[in-house]
């Protein structure tokens, strides 16, 4: 119990800061927990839901806001359903370490873009069909790529976004709402073999409920954009990070892609 009351803490922490960025913190609480010593799977399982349980909770303040441009989410979620498992079968047949090799070269190049690039940013406001067809290239992109490379879209679709134009709080937004869903499809797949701990999850749960109300009141009342921006980067280097460490790790022979 013990450990899961740290778990639930940690949680509480990580959700908040990757709340702003609206990416989810999965990628992050799977090695920790794991680290903690819960088992793989059942770790996998709870941070998926935990993503959909944190960003639920976010989505009141964001919609509030405005910040959610359903005109992009929604064709980012049709999309990049069907093609996420079809990056994952072709995956099978290109060497991994040189695409993900190219993904941290995007993460970095994102990132600093993000921290150091400021221009006279703008609120675009093209048409619903422009909107529709920014969601559907980017599911695409996202969806895709993210399969073949196993690694949470989000992390595609904020940059994206920003870079089209888009204020960093509504990407941020934006994205949050479709994680719900990937997040959560993801979780059925480990949920159907019984990958799943019901203590863990109802602490963590609460930690992670709390986090993302945090985060998000953080992000909508106390941040401007350029700092969205920076937190947003700053979480696309740790990602970047975190995927060198796994790289080394398996030319060392130490680890898997």
């Amino acid at each position: 119990m013990e450990t899961y009351l740290i778990a639930a803490v940690i949680t509480f922490v990580l959700t908040a800061v990757l709340t702003i960025a609206g990416v989810g913190a999965a990628f992050v609480l799977i090695p920790v927990y794991y680290a903690l010593g819960i088992d793989l799977r059942v770790a996998m399982a709870v941070a998926l839901l935990l993503n959909s349980v944190a960003m639920i909770c976010a989505q009141p303040r964001f919609v509030r806001g405005k910040l959610v441009m359903f005109a992009v989410a929604l064709p980012i979620i049709v999309i990049a359903t069907p093609l996420s498992p079809l990056g994952a079968y072709v995956s099978k047949y290109v060497p991994k370490d040189i695409l993900l090799w190219l993904f941290i070269g995007f993460l970095v190049f994102a990132a600093t873009m993000m921290i150091r690039r400021r221009p006279g940013e703008r609120d675009r406001v093209p048409t619903r069909r422009q909107l529709w067809a920014y969601g559907g290239g980017v599911g695409a992109l996202a969806g895709f790529l993210g399969g073949l490379l196993g690694v949470g879209g989000g992390n595609f679709i904020v940059p994206v976004l920003v870079w089209l134009g888009f204020n960093p709080k509504k990407a941020s937004a934006t994205t949050s709402f479709v994680v719900i869903f990937s997040s959560f499809a993801g979780f059925l797949g480990h949920a159907t073999l019984g990958h799943i701990s019901w203590s863990l999850l109802g602490l963590t749960a609460l930690g992670s409920a709390a986090g993302a109300i945090v985060g998000a009141w953080l992000m909508t009342a106390k941040l401007n954009r350029q700092q969205v921006k920076l937190v947003i980067g700053v979480v696309l280097y740790g990602v970047a990070i975190k995927m060198i460490w796994k790289l080394l790790a398996y030319y060392a022979g130490h680890g898997k892609l």
